[in-house]
């Protein structure tokens, strides 16, 4: 599949007030994120923090503090955001998520598990990649049974295995008492106050953003139905697996990162493609940006909205994704 080149029709679309207003918000959201929290920051405070040049106290709030949070953010929001572009793909719905497959769901009962016998972070990390990494491969096993290409199959064997972890979380939560409840009600609804993996996370991100918008065309064409990109030369078995294990391992990533947090996936490449772009030489770099920037901007507003109190941020993606996403609808022709 030929891989997508810039030209100069390209580098003009670029340029449209929509795509610079889409692309602004990421310096507009990773500042709005450095600013807020307990001891608010001016510009100033925080520009001269970054160069170095500030008080003791500041430079060590953006330093330790919030600079590690909001870069989490941004990479956890991005790669559920691409996490989402694939899926969609795969399934040819607009409207799958990165957790239909069931693998959050897995993530969420080893995680739920080992904070049951009071392990610690790092165990509970790895509980919850084992149980992510379980589900997806009885999902690829069945989805793709024999060399036997599935993908209704594969979606239905997602949804079972939602339902079935569902009711395995709800079984370990009623086993669960005192303080340990709340720490898994946090986890179930996300939480970046310990981002563990950052490096890892944005490497997987930006790798995984650069591969998927080199062979942006083979995607316009699988997106456009299965026959037709078969017709076209495209090695649709080859494709469909390789998108699935992407998806997979990108929402395992966000799921190490932040926890079980919803509703990105689905509302943002959804929303960009209701903006007007469809074809995924923007669609995936506008999701990955739009998505980051909008899991700062929720993090921040659970860590100052009732402070010093601070909430899930999946909250706040649902109460932000949900009204903008239905006024984008509401206004589509």
């Amino acid at each position: 599949m030929r891989l997508s080149v810039l030209n100069g029709s390209n580098l003009q679309f670029i340029m449209s007030p929509r795509v610079i207003l889409l692309l602004f918000a990421v310096p507009l959201s990773l500042g709005f994120g450095l600013m807020n929290g307990s001891l608010p920051l001016s510009p100033a405070e925080v520009w001269q923090a970054l160069l170095g040049q500030g008080e003791n106290t500041a430079s060590d709030v953006v330093w330790q503090l919030r600079m590690p949070r909001v870069l989490a953010a941004f990479a956890c929001g991005g790669l559920l955001a691409l996490s989402g572009v694939l899926l969609q793909v795969l399934l040819r719905n607009p409207l799958a998520d990165p957790y239909i497959l069931g693998i959050s769901g897995g993530a969420a009962v080893g995680a739920l598990g080992a904070m049951l016998f009071g392990a610690g972070m790092s165990v509970t990390r790895i509980s919850s990649f084992s149980g992510a990494l379980l589900v997806m491969s009885v999902v690829f096993g069945l989805g793709f049974r024999q060399g036997e290409r599935n993908i209704y199959r594969l979606l239905l064997t997602g949804v079972v295995l939602s339902a079935g972890c569902g009711a395995l979380i709800s079984l370990l939560l009623t086993l669960t008492q005192g303080e340990q409840v709340k720490g898994m009600l946090y986890w179930l609804m996300g939480d970046l106050s310990h981002p563990e993996g950052l490096v890892m996370a944005w490497f997987v991100l930006l790798l995984a953003g650069l591969c998927a918008s080199l062979f942006s065309g083979g995607l316009d064409v699988l997106a456009g139905g299965v026959n037709k990109a078969a017709a076209l030369g495209v090695a649709v078995d080859r494709w469909q697996a390789g998108l699935f294990f992407a998806a997979a391992a990108l929402t395992m990533m966000a799921l190490q990162l932040g926890g079980n947090i919803g509703f990105i996936g689905l509302m943002i490449p959804h929303a960009i493609r209701l903006l007007g772009f469809h074809a995924h030489r923007w669609l995936i770099p506008l999701s990955v940006s739009v998505g980051g920037s909008f899991l700062v901007l929720a993090d921040t507003l659970a860590r100052i909205l009732w402070s010093p109190l601070q909430l899930p941020v999946g909250i706040f993606t649902a109460l932000l994704g949900v009204p903008v996403l239905l006024w984008l609808l509401g206004r589509r022709k």
